[in-house]
């Protein structure tokens, strides 16, 4: 087990490189491998106008509630987005005493031995109002991280941010323009605008989506079993998800500063 551990550390330090695109040949004199982006065919009509130009900006696809099935349209729509892992796994240690990991594992005894299988939580954000999360399992680290990643940008969303503490006024988008509730299980959350300065007064994985999604400050509340990370992550989501189905009126975007959204 103790090989094993030390084996999904290392997987879990190595981060993705970036996808980059060359043209032209090089020294040898052979062209160049093509980009990921160019080798893509689209399935899907969304992909399809993405890829031959005729969208180009994100919120088109989001406003219009269009289903994103494929990574390279957000890949494509958004170019700065940041990806990470959440610890949601069981802590290592006797008695739970600890770092928690990256990996949930689980394990199912049958006649030819234990079958250990591996779930993992990831988000992904440009820390300019784009959120997203999901899930992936498998029977190994690497495919549950990559399903995680996948998802987690066809989960993708825009919220709201704003300044709506009486204490600062600023009318910039540091903070949420108004206080939301989410819920999973029996985890409800509750988030609070904050005047500059606060910082994330929440939860330690909270604080990773909530900084993705480009909020600095602000104040939480929560309820419940909140040691189960995954209903915690999944209520802090709900909460987020929240800032964009409350109406406003147009007289408030300019006094709560409202960035993102539907504008007047």
């Amino acid at each position: 087990m103790e090989e094993e551990n030390k084996k999904i550390e290392s997987e879990t330090e190595n981060e993705e490189a970036p996808i980059t695109e060359s043209k032209g040949k090089d020294v040898s004199g052979s062209e160049a491998p093509k980009s990921a982006f160019e080798e893509w065919i689209p399935k899907t009509e969304l992909g399809r106008k993405v890829k031959n130009g005729g969208i180009l900006d994100i919120n088109t696809v989001l406003d219009e509630g269009k289903k994103i099935k494929e990574t390279e349209i957000v890949d494509i729509l958004i170019s700065d987005l940041e990806t990470d892992l959440l610890l949601i796994g069981q802590a290592k240690g006797k008695f739970g005493g600890g770092k928690r990991r990256v990996f949930r594992q689980t394990q199912k005894k049958t006649k030819e031995g234990n079958k250990p299988h591996f779930m993992t939580l990831a988000v992904t954000g440009n820390k300019n109002g784009f959120i997203g999360i999901g899930s992936g399992k498998a029977k190994e680290t690497v495919p549950a991280r990559e399903k995680a990643y996948r998802k987690a940008k066809l989960n993708i969303i825009k919220i709201r941010r704003g300044c709506g503490s009486w204490q600062c006024g600023c009318k910039s988008g540091h903070s949420i323009p108004f206080k939301v509730r989410g819920k999973c299980g029996s985890v409800e959350i509750e988030l609070i605008p904050a005047p500059k300065g606060t910082g994330l007064m929440a939860e330690k994985e909270c604080q990773k989506i909530l900084r993705l999604a480009g909020i600095t400050d602000i104040w939480s509340r929560t309820k419940g079993k909140t040691t189960t990370k995954i209903n915690l992550v999944a209520a802090c989501f709900d909460a987020l998800k929240k800032l964009m189905k409350t109406k406003i009126k147009a007289e408030h975007y300019d006094v709560l500063g409202v960035v993102g959204g539907f504008q007047k």
